[in-house]
């Protein structure tokens, strides 16, 4: 008797083939841990990373790595509303193949903070739409619809090796404009955004500073502000980073504009301490070095 072929694989079967592995690989135990984490539990199964990497690495291999199949696979994944199926979408997915529509469709579904840094990571800043999103989207009110305008400036600044320094000048005006926004979720976006801009030359490094410090002088007002700009110039002033793009050892002054700005806990007038204060450390280095 001659066995019956094997059911062809189309993105329909293997979406149903997909969303049957995670759910057997549920754990409410993860669901919990991950909302102390600020994971949306809402459709969440708590099936691991790896595990979900695996399963969409798997898929792709099963449809031969076609672009419009795994395209298709992707948005069925999607439209599915699980949490960790979404994740696996954004893996799954041919950048090539994501248009502005679907960008915005799926930017307006997000309701988690990982599902969006995944999703710009994995997929949308290959995206031929990804710059002007990231210029879009930080003006939006929908909160990870912002966040995720900043996660894909912070990605493209860290992945887009041959860009012009240039490029990344109004992705920082963003982050300065939109630094009071109090939402936990943004402002980590934005400090990131400001961090890794500024790692990526000695040019940029010195905008991403001068971001900060007006910030400090300009919006002393806002706790989000101040926490933004005082994570970022505890970064982008350290002597790591200094040697790593050349700069040279930063030495007394740049500790001490790291704590003009980082260990005042109340409203501050900083223009001038900040000048006093590098001023004495000049001072010191030098009597120190004669």
């Amino acid at each position: 008797m001659v066995p019956s072929p094997a059911p062809a694989t189309t993105p329909a079967t293997l979406c149903a083939r997909v969303l049957a592995e995670l759910s057997a690989r549920a754990n409410p135990d993860n669901v919990a841990g991950m909302a102390r984490f600020g994971i949306s539990p809402t459709d969440t199964l708590g099936v691991s990373m790896p595990n979900v990497r695996s399963l969409a690495k798997d898929a792709r291999r099963q449809l031969g790595r076609d672009p419009h199949a795994c395209h298709e696979l992707a948005e069925l994944l999607w439209a599915s509303s699980l949490h960790e199926a979404r994740i696996a979408a954004s893996l799954v997915d041919s950048p090539a193949l994501v248009d502005d529509a679907q960008m915005e469709c799926w930017a307006a579904d997000l309701d988690s903070w990982d599902v969006c840094d995944q999703l710009c990571i994995n997929l949308f800043r290959k995206a031929p739409g990804a710059w002007d999103k990231a210029l879009q989207w930080p003006g939006r009110a929908e909160e990870f619809v912002k966040r995720a305008g900043f996660v894909l400036g912070a990605t493209l600044a860290v992945h887009e090796k041959a860009a012009d320094d240039a490029r990344f000048m109004p992705l920082l005006a963003l982050a300065e404009r939109e630094c009071a926004d109090e939402r936990n979720f943004v402002k980590k976006a934005i400090n990131w955004q400001i961090r890794q801009i500024g790692k990526r030359s000695a040019t940029l490094n010195a905008e991403a500073i001068a971001v900060c410090e007006r910030i400090l002088v300009e919006r002393p007002e806002s706790a989000s502000a101040r926490w933004v700009a005082r994570g970022a110039l505890r970064e982008l002033l350290s002597e790591q980073i200094r040697e790593r793009l050349g700069l040279g050892p930063g030495g007394y002054a740049n500790r001490a504009r790291i704590s003009a700005w980082t260990l005042t806990s109340h409203r501050i007038e900083s223009a001038p301490m900040l000048i006093c204060i590098v001023t004495s450390a000049r001072s010191r280095r030098f009597r120190s070095t004669s």
